[in-house]
Formats: structure tokens, C-alpha cells, sequence
């Protein structure tokens, strides 16, 4: 007998699926946002690995929790905020966002400009992940998914205040490591062109 495939040719009638529990949605599912995640995820863990065990345990949530979906919102969107929750559950009990670079050991010239940089946006992202972990959290909780200070003081159990110093330490972080990207880049650059003009 032939097996026919079911086709969800609408976002609602894929969360009816899953909200029925037919286990092709939960594979259209994946397939449809796993790289979407993973990439989100991977901003929080910076070791793949474990980026990818907190995705798979965020599905997971996604597939028990689906009843709690409103179909009036975002359906990535809630997906989202499950794999960020999972992501911060995950550094919690690794203990890893308190983490602090002394200050004093980060300088950057006040008039860098952003907006001439050279460096891509697969550089940026690199250098945020390399990050301390609790600077990495709290900017990517507060300048990418667009949390408060408020927000994320609770979420991660800390002041307000520790919020707004550990994102002002990672912007002075982020912003030292980017002018020495680009200057490395510009230098590469310069020396391929001299190497091209002497030849």
C-alpha cells in the first residue's frame, strides 16, 4: 500500500500537526528551523558541541510545550526564546556567566568609527564568541534578541547593574578586538598589494 506523506502548505496547519503529535511535523519541523537555532544557540555556547545539545534539548521542549504556543504570535519567534532559555539553563549550571575581563586590561581609542570597518559580519560574530561567557550572554541577550536590563538582571539572577557593566565591559571588548581584526585585515591587504605591484 502506498504511504502518502503529509504536505503542510500552511505554518497553522504544520502546528496543528505537531499539536496532534504526527511525527512528520516534528521532522519538518527540525529540517525547517534547526539552522536557524543552531545558529542562535551557538551564540550563547561558543563549543558546537554543546551548542548542539542545547538545540536538540530545546526541540524537545518545543515538541512538549507546543500546547502552550499562541497561534496569534510568532511561531520562530517562540521557538527562539525556548532555544535562548535552554541556552541560558545550559551556561547556568555550567556556572559561566560571571566571568570578568579586568577593565584596565581592555583600551580603545574613543574615535574608532564602526561604520568604516572591514571586518564581515562572520568576523563579528567569531568575535563574539570569543567572548567570556557572562559578556557574551548578557550582549547577546540585550543587543540581538532585544531584552532589558531589567529583563535580563532577572533571568539571569543578577543587578541591573552587573547587567549594564558586563555589556559596557563587552562592547569595550568587542570594540578593542575589532579594530585589531581590522587592522590585521587592512594589513594583509596592503601587503598583497604591494607583493602584486613588485611582481
Amino acid at each position: 500500500m502506498l504511504r502518502i506523506i503529509p504536505f503542510f502548505t500552511t505554518e497553522a496547519k504544520l502546528i496543528g500537526a505537531l499539536k496532534r503529535g504526527e511525527s512528520r511535523a516534528h521532522k519538518v519541523i527540525y529540517e525547517r528551523y534547526a539552522g536557524k537555532m543552531l545558529a542562535v544557540c551557538t551564540r550563547y555556547c561558543a563549543n558546537r558541541a554543546d551548542a548542539e545539545e542545547v538545540m536538540l534539548d530545546g526541540f524537545m521542549k518545543v515538541f512538549e510545550k507546543i500546547e502552550q504556543f499562541r497561534e496569534d504570535g510568532s511561531f520562530e519567534g517562540w521557538i527562539r526564546r525556548i532555544m535562548v532559555t535552554e541556552s541560558l539553563m545550559f551556561l547556568r549550571k555550567a556556572k559561566q556567566w560571571r566571568q570578568e575581563v579586568p577593565l584596565e586590561d581592555i583600551t580603545v581609542e574613543p574615535d574608532y568609527e564602526w561604520a568604516d570597518t572591514a571586518v564581515n559580519e562572520n568576523d563579528l560574530l567569531r568575535l563574539v564568541n570569543q567572548m567570556p561567557d557572562g559578556y557574551r550572554t548578557v550582549f547577546n541577550l540585550y543587543a540581538i534578541e532585544g531584552y532589558s536590563h531589567a529583563e535580563i538582571a532577572e533571568m539571569l539572577g543578577i543587578s541591573e547593574g552587573t547587567s549594564k557593566s558586563q555589556l559596557s565591559r563587552a562592547r569595550v571588548l568587542l570594540q578593542t578586538n575589532l579594530k585589531k581584526m581590522e587592522q590585521e585585515i587592512r594589513s594583509e591587504s596592503y601587503e598583497k598589494k604591494y607583493r602584486k605591484t613588485a611582481n
